[in-house]
């Protein structure tokens, strides 16, 4: 299993996971100069892990010395947050010269006393050339879980063309221009953006036996249909289901969806091969990527043949082995009814489903399509499940996948 991959340091300290408190961020954590190493507290082993995370890509509009309210939902509560800020696909360099941390009150304002700066490299303000990312300083202090975060940015004059996440199914804000990061009330934040911008990861200690899972996909794994603001992608589902068990059993979530995404060819952001890499075997801690995606191709009509996409799950197969990862496949579920169905399309999409059950070539299935079909006709989903396009889940079929995963195919070890 691969460990910490991005450039961050060990703090060496116990995690305090899913504390739902409105002290946690509200200050560093005390220093212990004459603490003995050979006490227990002192001698946990910790990780770094994604807590949240969603993939990068380029968004419409630009900013000139505005401040974005991000949005956030943690998974796995932690120590010593880190921020991940992109420029990946901006066309310019770009400075953040204030990047503040809280967690939400109510729409764009922050729970008094535990909005904090963020510095990178000791500096409260950092420079991002286009094509990069950015790591931050740890931030000492508790991470709830399960928790609403706002990350605000603002950006120091033009930035250009945007690096964000298209579909965030969460409100977010824009203030007027001017630096507001730092402010606690929500008045400067005068729109709302259903996109999140520049922030594309969350990342705390945790202990050493809790890993990252990357859920990897489209729309559906994107969470489009859920409520807004509710957090009911089947992800944030599955990471519920994984808060309620022992510790060592744990893991943190990562959604590395992209809505209308492919895996063949550009669509919604660049295809799944070519990001693999970034989204995730960069991350840190990754142990286990669960796939879903494909029904793009078949629908838009770029797999005209089920080998194509199996040849190219083969690959991404291979990539994850041999970067000591385990990938679970997930079965496409249903659409027809949808406006690019067809019965030709069908046929190639339950070819791939039948080769993900019964190749042997993952390291484990998860069978969405089966919980989600209606038995009467099941090409179509069940009616409580469908969102009403007959392609996407409702928040009960979204609810009905995270419970379809056998959690412990999670600790597959490679």
């Amino acid at each position: 299993m691969n460990r910490s991959r991005m450039p961050l340091v060990a703090a060496g300290l116990a995690v305090a996971a899913g504390l739902a408190t409105v002290a946690a961020l509200t200050g560093p954590v005390a220093a212990e100069p004459n603490s003995d190493a050979s006490t227990p507290a002192a001698s946990v082993t910790t990780d770094q892990v994604v807590t949240w995370g969603a993939s990068a890509d380029r968004t419409g509009g630009s900013f000139t010395d505005q401040t974005v309210r991000n949005i956030v939902h943690t998974s796995i509560g932690g120590k010593n947050l880190r921020i991940s800020l992109s420029n990946v696909f901006g066309d310019r360099i770009v400075t953040f010269d204030s990047v503040h941390v809280g967690l939400q009150s109510t729409g764009a304002a922050v729970v008094p006393g535990s909005n904090r700066q963020v510095t990178f490299a000791g500096s409260t303000s950092v420079t991002v050339p286009n094509g990069a990312e950015v790591l931050s300083d740890p931030l000492p202090g508790d991470v709830p879980g399960d928790t609403n975060l706002t990350v605000s940015i603002h950006v120091r004059g033009a930035s250009g063309t945007l690096t964000g996440h298209n579909l965030a199914m969460q409100t977010n804000y824009v203030s007027a221009a001017g630096d507001h990061a730092a402010d606690v009330d929500g008045t400067a934040f005068t729109q709302q953006a259903t996109r999140w911008y520049w922030v594309d990861a969350l990342v705390v200690d945790a202990p050493q036996q809790v890993d990252t899972v990357a859920t990897l996909g489209d729309s559906i794994t994107d969470g489009y249909g859920s409520t807004r603001d509710a957090n009911r992608r089947w992800p944030n589902y599955l990471a519920r289901r994984i808060a309620d068990q022992p510790p060592a059993h744990q893991f943190a979530i990562m959604n590395e969806g992209i809505s209308g995404n492919r895996v063949l060819t550009d669509g919604a952001g660049v295809n799944v091969q070519a990001r693999f890499d970034r989204d995730v075997l960069s991350q840190p801690d990754v142990r286990t990527v669960i796939l879903m995606e494909g029904i793009n191709d078949i629908g838009g009509g770029v797999a005209t043949s089920a080998d194509q996409l199996i040849s190219a799950y083969r690959i991404l197969i291979a990539r994850a082995h041999a970067d000591q990862t385990c990938i679970l496949g997930a079965t496409l579920t249903p659409f027809e009814g949808a406006g690019y169905y067809s019965p030709a399309k069908e046929a190639i999409r339950e070819q791939v489903n039948t080769w993900i059950r019964t190749s042997g070539e993952f390291d484990g299935v998860i069978d969405f399509d089966q919980v989600t079909r209606d038995p009467a006709n099941p090409k179509r989903f069940l009616p409580a499940y469908d969102v009403g396009d007959h392609l996407h889940p409702s928040d009960a079929g979204y609810e009905a996948m995270a419970n379809a995963v056998d959690l412990r195919q999670l600790e597959c070890t490679r």
